[in-house]
C-alpha cells in the first residue's frame, strides 16, 4: 500500500512559484483592468457620438492632445471618450511593462543577480522602443 504524503508546505519568502503566481495575476489583472478602461470608453464613445453621421472624406487622424501620456491621462481624467479608449490601451501596453519591473524586484528578492541583468536588459529594451522607437 503506497504511503500518502502530506503537502509540503510553503517555503517562507520568494520563490519561484511564488513569483510566478504573482506574476500571472499582475498579467491577468492588468488585461483586465485594460478591457474594462476601453470598454467603458467605447461605451461613452458610441452613446456621444453613436447617432452622428461619420464623415469618411477627410481624415482627421488622432486629436493632437492623445498623442502623449500626459495627454491620454489629462483626456481620461476629463471622461473624454477617445481619452478612456487610450488610457485602457495605454495600461494595456503597459501591463508587460509591469510584469517585467516586478519580476526584476522578485530576483532582487531570490538575490538572483545574473536574472536581474537579464530582465534589467529587457526592461531597457522595451524602454527604448517604446520611447524612441518611432524614430529609428
Amino acid at each position: 500500500m503506497p504511503q500518502q504524503t502530506s503537502p509540503q508546505p510553503d517555503k517562507p519568502g520568494w520563490t519561484d512559484k511564488k513569483v510566478e503566481l504573482i506574476v500571472g495575476q499582475l498579467l491577468r489583472a492588468g488585461v483586465i483592468l485594460a478591457a474594462a478602461v476601453v470598454l467603458i470608453g467605447g461605451a461613452a464613445y458610441l452613446v456621444k457620438y453613436g447617432t452622428t453621421e461619420p464623415q469618411y472624406k477627410t481624415f482627421h487622424g488622432v486629436p493632437a492632445d492623445l498623442k502623449s501620456p500626459t495627454g491620454i491621462i489629462a483626456a481620461a481624467v476629463g471622461l473624454r471618450p477617445r481619452g478612456l479608449v487610450a488610457l485602457g490601451l495605454l495600461l494595456l501596453i503597459a501591463t508587460p511593462v509591469a510584469r517585467v519591473v516586478f519580476t526584476i524586484f522578485a530576483f532582487l528578492m531570490e538575490r538572483d543577480y545574473m536574472y536581474v541583468a537579464i530582465a534589467g536588459y529587457v526592461l531597457a529594451v522595451l524602454l527604448f522602443s517604446l520611447f524612441f522607437g518611432d524614430r529609428l
